[in-house]
């Protein structure tokens, strides 16, 4: 029996994982799939107050270091369910185990958001087509490329990309970005960067890879343009659905709390960017993870 059990090895999981421990608590961490969440996948992190720069990876490594030294324990396991029993235990369930706490916080964080297109190729992602420029970019050295999207990740992409290759398209279907001003005087500076606003893309071509992407512009014509890599980056969506039966979830599939990071249910939190909020950032997520661990641990607290 752990006091706690926090679902997600994000900056909000692993903060929430700090603040319990340093209450005295035992934590163990679920993570289905790899450390840091989304912030691992960044190139920089600039906005975070004390540190000028840091690459989200090593951000991550910091955090995950910081939570073992304090003896949180780790497991790979996606979770597939939660329950409430009659005791005011939580049983949490995953694809090979059953873990028994006091309290839980939900911290799964988001995932990306595919590009519906109108062949739905799916079957191109790995294979022309990604999610995460810092994972696949490399391949593409000395090569043009496409990124998708106008906001910071999109911007980010680019600029990422820019460094090695040839050349980068960057799609939008505005004509503005929605990013970060410093990040968007970065990128018109960029002599290799090539923006095309107005565009939406409708689909992705090729049999077994990509070789070209199919998009309308702002007159209404259909286009090919021929290339082998495409980074998608237009946002993210929450995978909730295992925790329906204790949480409200709002239409967009998003854990319904306040800044007390509470749920309906009594002893179950949420933190991070799979909560209904307005900002979501690092520094939201590890704000969300104080708060969520430092109220699971006054509920723990009241249990005895």
């Amino acid at each position: 029996m752990y006091d706690l059990i926090v679902i997600g090895a994000g900056a909000a999981g692993m903060t929430s994982a700090l603040y319990a421990l340093r209450n005295g608590k035992t934590v163990l961490v679920l993570e289905s799939e790899s450390l840091g969440g989304q912030i691992a996948t960044s190139p920089r992190l600039e906005n975070y107050p004390s540190i000028k720069e840091i690459s989200g990876e090593q951000f991550a490594d910091n955090l995950f270091e910081q939570i073992t030294h304090h003896g949180a324990e780790l497991e790979i396991e996606k979770v597939v369910g939660v329950e409430k029993l009659a005791d005011k235990t939580f049983k949490v369930k995953t694809e090979y185990n059953e873990y028994s706490a006091k309290s839980v916080i939900i911290a799964s964080g988001v995932k990306h958001k595919h590009l519906r297109t109108k062949s739905n190729r799916d079957d191109l992602v790995g294979k022309g087509v990604y999610y995460c420029a810092i994972c696949d970019g490399p391949f593409y050295k000395d090569k043009e490329v496409v990124v998708i999207g106008d906001a910071n990740t999109a911007l980010q992409y680019s600029l990422l990309l820019s460094s090695y290759c040839k050349k980068v398209y960057i799609y939008t279907l505005f004509d503005k970005f929605f990013g970060d001003k410093s990040l968007v005087k970065a990128l018109h500076a960029k002599e290799n960067i090539e923006w095309r606003p107005n565009t939406s893309v409708i689909d992705f071509i090729g049999e077994d890879e990509l070789t070209a992407i199919e998009y309308k512009d702002k007159d209404g014509n259909i286009l090919t343009h021929e290339i082998t890599g495409v980074f998608v980056a237009i946002g993210q969506i929450p995978d909730n659905k295992a925790f329906e039966n204790l949480v409200d979830l709002d239409s967009m599939g998003y854990i319904i709390a306040d800044e007390t990071c509470k749920t309906k249910t009594e002893g179950l939190f949420v933190a991070g960017d799979c909560r209904t909020k307005a900002v979501r950032q690092v520094s939201t997520a590890v704000g969300d993870g104080a708060v969520a661990a430092t109220n699971a641990s006054f509920y723990i607290e009241s249990l005895d």
